[in-house]
């Protein structure tokens, strides 16, 4: 295999063979490749694209470049997981395991940082006094074995080559291609072990695919990796035109996901956490559908099962499941309605920068980030206010900070006569 030459024929848009593309990833993640040919690669990608064929031999020798936890076989169970390609407030994850996992059955699951205007799952977790991220693969399958769920970071094992590719792609303009995102998703499922996922793709401008038929192309090739490998998939294609949930920020998101499993939270959040937990449940080997599936994950957020599971889970990875004890802002602002009438648009990604102004993301990886700050949006689409009202609190390090988000977040909001037309939450499920 010559990288110059494999580069040449996929910027000409030929087809690669699925061993030379294996040959190449693995090179890389020996250090023969560089990353410039790498780029390269990348970028002739992004302009041909991958046939399915392609796409299903990048993910697979992505997945032979390291360890692979076979999580389902080590349990003998089957083990589902959920994913979400990334959105404002998207705090599912911590509140779907312990309810999947309330129902009898095993959650384990690799999460990420956030980069950008999403917020990554770790970064949420870390918020919590004590809260461990770093399993060794062990310690991640005793503990899902033991209390039913465990969530931690990618270890170096498993997958290297997608932690190279996905830096190269960060810095080279290549993150938005369909092949690259999917196979980079479906490379750390398959390498996992789970036997079943839900795969929530955000739509809107708060997300990465701003179009239904580009969130359908993309739910579409990570389906048909997960069935190739084995692995039962479904995907929800989900609203993403405002922040899910009222929360924005990292501690403030933990403890809306402390209330939901408590029986309490957001509607639109709930709606969000029972309707996947009831896939996942019709996906396990409880032997259930879908119908069934919600009606336990509902009984599970009402008769305390569940926040039971999330507490045992804290303190199995060394935090403090107390939403008392989550860091808090020494600023909180409220943010009063400019005008009377309806909220038409609460625009997620200005939502998303007032959070990132206060410090609760990251434009860089591996840039600190403030637990405590974020933003509570009080009010959203549909909602009748009257001028002077509380729109949203902002929870700060410093009066300067709030200054500067309040401005961006009054942005955010477009206030008419006349209530909007509904949007649906879940806008589609691919079986």
């Amino acid at each position: 295999m010559q990288a110059a030459e494999l580069i040449e024929r996929k910027r000409n848009g030929e087809e690669i063979p699925a061993g030379e593309l294996r040959e190449f990833v693995a090179a890389y993640v020996r250090d023969e490749v560089p990353d410039y040919q790498a780029a390269a690669f990348l970028m002739a990608v992004w302009f041909r694209g991958l046939s399915p064929a392609e796409t299903y031999a990048l993910t697979h020798a992505m997945v032979a470049s390291g360890e692979r936890l076979e999580l389902a076989t080590r349990l003998g169970r089957r083990v589902v997981d959920k994913h979400s390609t990334g959105g404002v407030g998207d705090k599912v994850t911590i509140a779907v395991g312990p309810v999947v996992a309330a129902c009898g059955v095993p959650f384990g699951k690799m999460s990420g940082r956030g980069l950008g205007h999403t917020g990554g799952t770790l970064d949420k977790l870390e918020s919590i006094p004590g809260f461990r991220v770093e399993l060794t693969t062990d310690e991640l399958v005793d503990q899902t074995r033991e209390i039913g769920i465990a969530v931690a970071g990618q270890t170096a094992d498993l997958v290297p080559a997608d932690k190279k590719l996905y830096g190269l792609r960060d810095v080279t303009a290549t993150i938005d291609q369909v092949s690259l995102i999917a196979a980079s998703i479906m490379s750390k499922k398959i390498a996992a072990g789970a036997s079943a996922v839900v795969l929530d793709v955000k739509v809107g401008e708060g997300a990465f695919m701003q179009t239904v038929d580009d969130a359908r192309e993309l739910a579409q090739a990570m389906r048909a990796l997960g069935e190739q490998a084995g692995m039962d998939v479904v995907c929800e294609l989900t609203d993403m035109g405002q922040p899910l949930g009222r929360a924005v920020g990292n501690a403030l998101e933990v403890r809306e996901a402390w209330e939901t499993v408590s029986g309490g939270g957001p509607e639109d959040f709930r709606e969000l956490v029972v309707g996947a937990a009831a896939q996942l449940l019709a996906l396990s080997d409880l032997g259930v559908d879908e119908a069934e599936g919600r009606r336990r994950a509902e009984a599970a957020l009402e008769d305390g099962s569940a926040l039971a599971v999330y507490e045992r889970w804290v303190r199995a990875q060394g935090g403090d499941p107390d939403p008392a004890r989550l860091p808090t802002a020494p600023v909180v602002r409220s943010v009063a309605a400019p005008a009377s009438g309806h909220v038409h648009e609460l625009r997620a990604r200005r939502v998303a920068i007032a959070a990132m102004e206060l410090g609760a993301g990251r434009e860089v990886a591996g840039q600190p980030i403030d637990h405590a700050v974020g933003v509570v949006c009080l009010c959203k689409r549909g909602r009748q206010v009257e001028a002077g009202e509380p729109l949203a609190e902002i929870h700060a390090r410093d009066e300067a900070g709030a200054d500067e988000a309040e401005a961006t977040l009054l942005a955010a909001y477009e206030i008419g006569p006349g209530a909007p037309e509904p949007r649906p939450l879940v806008l589609e499920v691919i079986h």
